[in-house]
C-alpha cells in the first residue's frame, strides 16, 4: 500500500497533467479557429500565443512524465525510489498497457513542444490540436472505469467527458490570455463551441457517475462527495455561461468588461473542478458489496455473457458504446444544424440525403451498440456481420447523404476578406496533396480490401479485440475505409480527383475479386486466427469455434458481394446520366449556335478538316 506522500504526487501530477494538456488545447483552438487567420496562414494575434503553446507543452511533458514515475510507485506499493528503477520502468512503459498509454502521451506532448515554433498555417494547427486530444484521452480507456460493469458506457462517456471539458475549459483559459481586441473576435465563436461541449459534459458526466455509482451503499462514500462537489461547479460553470450568452446577444451593447471578470472567475471555478477530476481520476471508484462471480467475459469483453442469440434479441438488445454514440450524435447534430441553416436561408436540401444519413448512422449503431454490436463480442460470425454493415452498408448511406456538400454550403465563412474560416480550411484539406493521395482510387482499393488481409491474417485482430481502443479503433477503421471507398467510387460530394467512370468499375470489379478471395481463405482456415480472445470467453452457447470463424468467412462472402454490386449498379446510372448530361449540353450550344447563325460544331469540324485538306495541297 503506497502512502501518502505518493498519493498526493499521483493527484498533483494528474492536476498538472489534465491542467496543463487542458490549456495546450485551448491555445491551439484559439490559434486555430477562434481567432482571424490570414488565407490559411497564423494571424499576428495566433502568433503571440507561441510562448504560451510552448509553456503548456512542457508543462504537459513534466505533469506526464510525473503521472508515469507517481503511479508505478503507487501501483508497486512502495517509494518513489522503486520507480525509478530502470528495468521495472522499462518493462511498465513497454509491456503494461497503462504504461504504454502514458508513454504515447509523453510523446505527443514533446511533439506538440517541438512543432510550437514551427507551425505557420492552420491546418498543421488543426492537426496538432487533433493529436493533442487523442493523447489526452489515450489513457482515459485504460482508467478504473475500465474495470466496472458497463465497460463500454463506462469508458465511452468518459473519453467523451474529457473531450468536452478539454474544448471547454481550454477555450475559457484562451480567451483570458488573448488580447481584449482580439476577445471580442474570439468570444462568440467560442460560445457556441462551449454550449456543445458544455452539452457533452453535462451528458457523459451523468452517465459515468451513473455507471461508477448505481448501487446505494456508493453515495455513502467520499468519492460520491466528491461527484457531487464536481456537479455543482459545473452547475455554476452552466449558469457562467448562460450569462455569457445572454450578454453576446445584445450585440452592440455587450459589456466586455464585466464579460472579462466573468471569465476569470469562470476559469477560478474550472481549476477547483480540475482538482476535483483529478482526484477521482487517480482514487478506485467504489466497489459493490454483493458477493459477484469472477465473470471472465466482464473481465476481457467489459460485458456479461448474453443469453444465446436470438432473431428478436439481436434486434432488441443495446449495449450502449457510450465513445461511438458521442460521435454519432456529434455527426447527426452537425448534419440537422446544416440542414435548418439551408432550410433558413430558403434553399433546398433533397429530403432523400438526409433519410440516406439517418439509415447510415442507424446501421453504425446497430452494429456497436445495438444486438449486432453486443455479440460481436462473443462470436466470430456476429463480428464478421458488424464488420459487413460498418464497412460495406453503412458507409454506402453516409456517402449518399453528401454530408461534405451540406457541410459546404453550411459551413460559416471567413470573418473578414482575408480569412480563409472553416469551409476555407476543409477545401484546402480536401485539395491538399493529402486529400488528393487518399481519394486516388488505388490507394482507396488497398486500404479497403488490403485492410481485411492485415487485420485478419495477423496477430493484430486479436491483440485489438482484447481491449476497448483497440476494438473500438477497428469499427472506426471498418467505417472510415468503407466511406472513403465509396466516396470515391459512387460520392456525390465534390472530388479533387475526376476519375473516369470505367475506372470506377475497374475498381469495383477488382474489389470485388479481392473481398471473395478474402473470404474463401478464410472460409477454408483450419486454425483460429483470434489469438485465443474467443476461447478466453467460454461462451456457453457458442461450441466449435473453427466452424463459426468459417461461418465468419461465408457471411462476409455474402454480405460483400451485395453492396459492391449495388455500388455497380449506381456507377452505371451515374455514368449514363453523365452521357446524357453532355449530350443535352451540345444540344443546347448546338442550338444556340444556330439561332445566332453561326454553324453548329460538327459544321466547324468539318470545316477544320477542309481547311487542314486545303493547306496540305498549298504545301505540295
Amino acid at each position: 500500500m503506497s502512502g501518502p506522500l505518493i498519493s498526493a504526487g499521483v493527484t498533483f501530477s494528474k492536476f498538472l497533467n489534465i491542467s496543463a494538456s487542458f490549456a495546450l488545447v485551448g491555445t491551439l483552438l484559439a490559434m486555430a479557429f477562434l481567432l482571424l487567420d490570414t488565407e490559411g496562414k497564423l494571424s499576428t494575434s495566433a502568433q503571440k500565443l507561441r510562448s504560451l503553446l510552448q509553456l503548456s507543452a512542457l508543462l504537459w511533458f513534466f505533469g506526464s512524465v510525473g503521472t508515469i514515475f507517481f503511479t508505478l510507485a503507487n501501483i508497486l506499493g512502495q517509494s518513489l525510489t522503486a520507480a525509478l528503477d530502470p528495468t521495472v520502468m522499462r518493462s511498465f512503459l513497454t509491456q503494461v498497457t497503462l504504461g504504454q498509454y502514458f508513454l504515447f502521451q509523453t510523446v505527443i506532448s514533446l511533439v506538440v513542444l517541438f512543432s510550437a515554433k514551427r507551425i505557420q498555417r492552420i491546418n498543421t494547427t488543426i492537426l496538432l490540436l487533433v493529436l493533442s486530444i487523442v493523447g489526452i484521452i489515450t489513457p482515459v480507456f485504460q482508467s478504473h472505469a475500465a474495470s466496472s460493469g458497463s465497460h463500454s458506457l463506462a469508458i465511452g462517456s468518459l473519453v467523451v467527458h474529457v473531450v468536452g471539458l478539454a474544448l471547454w475549459v481550454g477555450g475559457i483559459f484562451a480567451l483570458i490570455f488573448i488580447d481584449s481586441k482580439d476577445r471580442i473576435i474570439a468570444v462568440p465563436r467560442f460560445s457556441v463551441l462551449a454550449l456543445w461541449s458544455a452539452i457533452a459534459v453535462v451528458i457523459s458526466g451523468s452517465a459515468n457517475a451513473w455507471v461508477r455509482l448505481d448501487f446505494k451503499s456508493a453515495w455513502q462514500t467520499t468519492y460520491a462527495l466528491v461527484v457531487i462537489a464536481k456537479i455543482v461547479l459545473t452547475i455554476a460553470l452552466l449558469a457562467m455561461g448562460y450569462i455569457h450568452r445572454r450578454n453576446l446577444s445584445k450585440k452592440s451593447a455587450i459589456d466586455w468588461v464585466s464579460m472579462a471578470r466573468l471569465i476569470l472567475v469562470e476559469a477560478f471555478i474550472m481549476v477547483s473542478a480540475l482538482v476535483l477530476g483529478a482526484w477521482l481520476s487517480s482514487n478506485q471508484a467504489p466497489i459493490r458489496n454483493s458477493e459477484e462471480t469472477a465473470n471472465t467475459a466482464l473481465t476481457l469483453a467489459g460485458i456479461e455473457t448474453p443469453p444465446p442469440p436470438t432473431l428478436s434479441r439481436i434486434l432488441l438488445s443495446y449495449e450502449p458504446d457510450a465513445l461511438m454514440i458521442g460521435l454519432l450524435v456529434t455527426a447527426v447534430a452537425l448534419y440537422i444544424k446544416g440542414v435548418i441553416v439551408l432550410t433558413k436561408r430558403g434553399d433546398k436540401w433533397p429530403v432523400g440525403r438526409t433519410i440516406s444519413f439517418a439509415l447510415g448512422i442507424s446501421v453504425i449503431d446497430f452494429a456497436t451498440s445495438g444486438g449486432l454490436g453486443l455479440y460481436a463480442n462473443f462470436a466470430f460470425s456476429y463480428h464478421m456481420a458488424a464488420h459487413m454493415f460498418l464497412g460495406m452498408i453503412a458507409p454506402i448511406g453516409i456517402v449518399l447523404g453528401a454530408p461534405i456538400t451540406l457541410a459546404l454550403r453550411t459551413l460559416p465563412q471567413g470573418r473578414t476578406s482575408t480569412e480563409r474560416g472553416v469551409r476555407g480550411s476543409l477545401i484546402s484539406a480536401l485539395h491538399s496533396r493529402v486529400g488528393r493521395f487518399y481519394t486516388n482510387p488505388l490507394i482507396a482499393l488497398a486500404i479497403f480490401d488490403g485492410s481485411l488481409f492485415a487485420l485478419y491474417f495477423t496477430s493484430l485482430f486479436g491483440g485489438m479485440m482484447q481491449s476497448h481502443v483497440g476494438h473500438f479503433f477497428m469499427n472506426f477503421h471498418f467505417i472510415m475505409a468503407g466511406t472513403l471507398f465509396f466516396y470515391v467510387v459512387v460520392g456525390i460530394d465534390p472530388n479533387p480527383r475526376k476519375i473516369p467512370h470505367l475506372v470506377k468499375i475497374v475498381i469495383l470489379f477488382a474489389a470485388m475479386s479481392i473481398h471473395a478471395f478474402f473470404s474463401v481463405a478464410l472460409m477454408s482456415t483450419t486454425t483460429l486466427i483470434d489469438q485465443g480472445y474467443f476461447a478466453s470467453l467460454k461462451t456457453p452457447w457458442l461450441i466449435d469455434l473453427l466452424a463459426d470463424q468459417n461461418r465468419g468467412g461465408a457471411i462476409g462472402w455474402a454480405m460483400g458481394e451485395i453492396p459492391i454490386l449495388l455500388a455497380l449498379v449506381a456507377t452505371f446510372i451515374q455514368w449514363m446520366r453523365d452521357d446524357s448530361r453532355e449530350a443535352n449540353r451540345i444540344d443546347k450550344n448546338t442550338a444556340r449556335m444556330a439561332a445566332m447563325g453561326q454553324p453548329d460544331e460538327l459544321a466547324q469540324y468539318n470545316q477544320y478538316l477542309s481547311e487542314l485538306a486545303k493547306n496540305d495541297k498549298d504545301v505540295r
